[in-house]
């Protein structure tokens, strides 16, 4: 199983007023554990950042100048994402810029679906944690999930932040960290650090049966409360 985590950063928030994209992250996990392999790249929008925009993210008119159009990186990008599920929170807000950026380009209009697929962490934690905060702040404030890292929102970063709340959400996460050159640097493949297994058998230890039905009233009471259960 391939999945993108993917984050972008843009101009402002209406794609409607002519804002553009001028960064996207993506981290790449195969079977649930990061690859190592990654997707970033400044973007130059050719036109002024939102002062609103620029606080957040910290990128200028004057380096994002610099930067190349997304004309340039398009391919690249469509050959990293295809195939796979991309994982986005609140995704209509960033399929919507690179739907527009892609029918930006000359050809036949194409749009993120006709390379993947996307599951919406938003609307995850929305069904999860019905009536509570679920940005992606709160979420690793609920998840314990350190961002004490985003004082400025960056693509990569934010990715690196969603695939380890989304790992969590869903069960379990593999261990990820980006190295400062990944960060900032616009290679595709990247670093990821490893974890040393051990090299003795593990001991497996079975439940005993008062165990199997005790763990099953648990599930079944959580059901009741929340109407549904992804453990099951």
């Amino acid at each position: 199983m391939r999945q993108i985590v993917l984050d972008t950063e843009t101009t402002g928030l209406e794609v409607e007023q002519n804002h553009r994209v001028i960064e996207i992250g993506c981290i790449e996990l195969i079977n649930r554990r990061p690859t190592g392999r990654t997707f970033q790249r400044y973007l130059r929008p050719d036109r002024d950042v939102e002062e609103a925009a620029l606080r957040v993210r910290g990128l200028s008119r004057e380096l994002l100048d610099k930067q190349a159009r997304f004309s340039e990186v398009a391919e690249e990008l469509i050959g990293f994402i295809t195939g796979a599920e991309l994982i986005i929170h609140n995704a209509p807000f960033d399929i919507g810029f690179l739907d527009m950026e892609l029918n930006r380009l000359p050809g036949n209009t194409r749009a993120m679906s006709n390379f993947c697929t996307v599951l919406d962490t938003l609307v995850l934690a929305r069904q999860m944690h019905p009536g509570q905060r679920n940005s992606l702040d709160a979420l690793c404030k609920r998840y314990s999930i350190d961002n004490s890292e985003r004082e400025l929102h960056g693509a990569l970063l934010d990715a690196k932040i969603l695939s380890e709340v989304y790992l969590a959400m869903t069960g379990g996460q593999g261990a990820l960290t980006l190295g400062a050159a990944e960060r900032t640097g616009t290679s595709a493949a990247g670093g990821a650090a490893r974890i040393n297994r051990p090299t003795t058998p593990l001991m497996v230890i079975r439940p005993t049966a008062e165990e199997i039905e005790e763990h099953e009233r648990i599930l079944a009471t959580l059901e009741k409360v929340s109407g549904r259960n992804l453990w099951k």
